[in-house]
C-alpha cells in the first residue's frame, strides 16, 4: 500500500511514517522541514518530499499521485494558524480515495459530546480553534475520516486501540488522554481496512 503522510516531521507524523514503514507500506513523507533525509533515515520504501501546505504549487505537486493521505499536521505556533485549513484543502483537492485527518476531541462535531467545561478550555486555543474546525469540515464533507483525539501524550502504544463513532463517544468531565503512538497505529488500521470508515472517529486510549 502507498501512504502519503502530511506533517511527517512532527511528533505524530514521525510515528505515522515509522509505523507505516514497519507494516511494509511505501511511504511518501511530506514536511516543510523534513528530517527524514538525515543520515540514518534511509529506507528503500521511503520518499521524502519538502513542501509547505501553504505553497499551493508545491503541495499540489507533492500530492499529485496520492491515493491514501494520513495527516499528522498540527499547529505549534500562533503564526502557523491556517496551516490545517490549507492542508485539508490540498488533501481534498488531490482526489485521494482515502483521507485520514487528526483532529481534537471537543472541537467542531465533537464539541457537544465533550461537555461545557472542555469547550470552555478549548476557547483558549484562540484562532487555532476555527482553523481546526474548518479543516475537519473540509475533510468530512469530502468523505474522509477525522480522528478526534483527547490530549496527546508520548506514552507507549495502547493495548486497547480501536475507534468508536462519535455517537458512541464517552461522556466524561475531561477527554481521555491518548498516546501519539496509539493514534498513529489507529489511523493506519483504518487506512488499511478493506472497507473505509469515514466520519468522526474517537480513538481508544
Amino acid at each position: 500500500m502507498r501512504i502519503t503522510v502530511l506533517g511527517a516531521s512532527g511528533a505524530t507524523g514521525r510515528l505515522l511514517v515509522e509505523q507505516a514503514l514497519g507494516r511494509g507500506h511505501h511511504v511518501t513523507a511530506i514536511a516543510r522541514n523534513p528530517a527524514f533525509s538525515e543520515p540514518g533515515h534511509e529506507h528503500d520504501r521511503l520518499t521524502v518530499v519538502r513542501a509547505d501546505v501553504r505553497d499551493t504549487a508545491a503541495i499540489t505537486a507533492a500530492l499529485r499521485d496520492a491515493t491514501t493521505i494520513v495527516s499528522g499536521l498540527g499547529v505549534s505556533h500562533r503564526n502557523q494558524v491556517g496551516v490545517l485549513t490549507a492542508g485539508a484543502r490540498a488533501a481534498v483537492a488531490s482526489g485521494a480515495g482515502r483521507v485520514l485527518w487528526m483532529g481534537a476531541y471537543g472541537t467542531g462535531a465533537s464539541a457537544a459530546a465533550a461537555g461545557p467545561l472542555t469547550r470552555t478550555l478549548l476557547r483558549f486555543l484562540g484562532p487555532e480553534l476555527p482553523d481546526k474546525v474548518t479543516a475537519d469540515t473540509l475533510v468530512l464533507d469530502a468523505g474522509g475520516a477525522v480522528f478526534h483525539c483527547g490530549p496527546l501524550t508520548n506514552g507507549p502504544l495502547g493495548e486497547r486501540r480501536g475507534v468508536s463513532p462519535l455517537s458512541a463517544a464517552p461522556r466524561t468531565l475531561f477527554p481521555t488522554r491518548v498516546s501519539r503512538a496509539t493514534v498513529a497505529a489507529t489511523m493506519l488500521d483504518v487506512a488499511e481496512a478493506p472497507g473505509f470508515t469515514s466520519g468522526v472517529l474517537i480513538p481508544a486510549a
